[in-house]
C-alpha cells in the first residue's frame, strides 16, 4: 500500500507541474455552456456538469486514505477526496442521488457481480461507492454502458468515463461541456491535485464510458 500511494503521489505531482490550473466558470456558466455548446445536452446533464464544475477550487487535495463515514450521504471533508468523490458529490448536489446508498443496496442484491479484488466478504458502506471498479459495475447495471470510441463527438456532457492511469491505477471522471485545445471535451476530475477541468479525455486508455441519468430522465 505505501508503494501504491507513493506512485500516486508522484503521478499527481507530475501532473500538477505539467498542467497549469484551468479557470472554471461558475455553475451557472456551466449550464449555459452545456446548452450552447452541445445541442444534445439535456437539462439533467447540464445540472450534473455544473455540480461537478462547482467542486473546482473547493476540493484541493487528493487523499486516498480509508475513512469511516456516515451512512447514508456519508462523505469526507470537501477539501479532500479521490476521483470517485467528484462523481458522488456531483450526483448528490445535482439530484439528491446518493451513490453510497445505491451501490450498497445493489451490492446486497448482487454481491457476486462486483469485483472481489479487495477481499471483502460483505459490503462496506465506508468505501464501496468510492472504488472505481464498483462504480463501473453499478453504472453498467443501472445506466448505459456505451461502446468504446476515439471520436470526441461520442462523449456528451455529463457522461462518465473510466481510465487506466500509469501503474494500473483506475480513474474516473465527468465529461465537461467545454472543449479543450485538442478539440475533445475536457473532463472534470481529481487526478492527484484537487478537482480540475482538463483536456485529458484521450490522455489515458479509456476503460469504460457510461451515461447515468436520474430515474425520471432514463430512457
Amino acid at each position: 500500500m505505501p508503494i501504491r500511494l507513493a506512485i500516486l503521489a508522484t503521478l499527481g505531482l507530475a501532473l500538477l507541474a505539467a498542467w497549469p490550473a484551468v479557470a472554471e466558470p461558475p455553475p451557472s456558466a456551466g449550464r449555459a455552456a452545456c446548452v450552447h455548446a452541445a445541442p444534445t445536452c439535456t437539462s439533467w446533464q447540464a445540472r450534473l456538469v455544473a455540480a461537478a464544475s462547482a467542486q473546482v477550487g473547493v476540493t484541493r487535495l487528493y487523499d486516498p486514505a480509508y475513512a469511516r463515514i456516515g451512512f447514508p450521504n456519508g462523505d469526507v471533508p470537501r477539501e479532500r477526496g479521490v476521483c470517485t468523490d467528484v462523481i458522488i458529490r456531483a450526483y448528490r448536489d445535482a439530484f439528491g442521488l446518493d451513490l453510497q446508498t445505491l451501490v450498497n443496496a445493489d451490492m446486497k442484491r448482487a454481491f457476486s457481480a462486483y469485483p472481489r479484488r479487495w477481499g471483502l466478504a460483505r459490503p462496506d458502506t465506508n468505501i464501496d461507492h468510492r472504488r472505481v471498479g464498483n462504480l463501473q459495475v453499478y453504472f453498467s447495471r443501472h445506466g448505459q454502458r456505451l461502446p468504446p470510441s476515439r471520436n470526441p463527438d461520442d462523449f456528451k456532457p455529463g457522461d462518465i468515463i473510466s481510465q487506466m492511469l500509469p501503474g494500473n491505477l483506475p480513474h474516473i471522471a465527468v465529461v465537461s461541456a467545454r472543449r479543450g485545445a485538442s478539440g475533445a471535451p475536457e473532463v472534470i476530475h481529481n487526478i492527484g491535485a484537487g478537482v480540475r477541468s482538463e483536456d485529458t479525455l484521450f490522455a489515458y486508455p479509456i476503460t469504460g464510458h457510461y451515461r447515468f441519468a436520474p430515474a425520471a430522465d432514463r430512457r
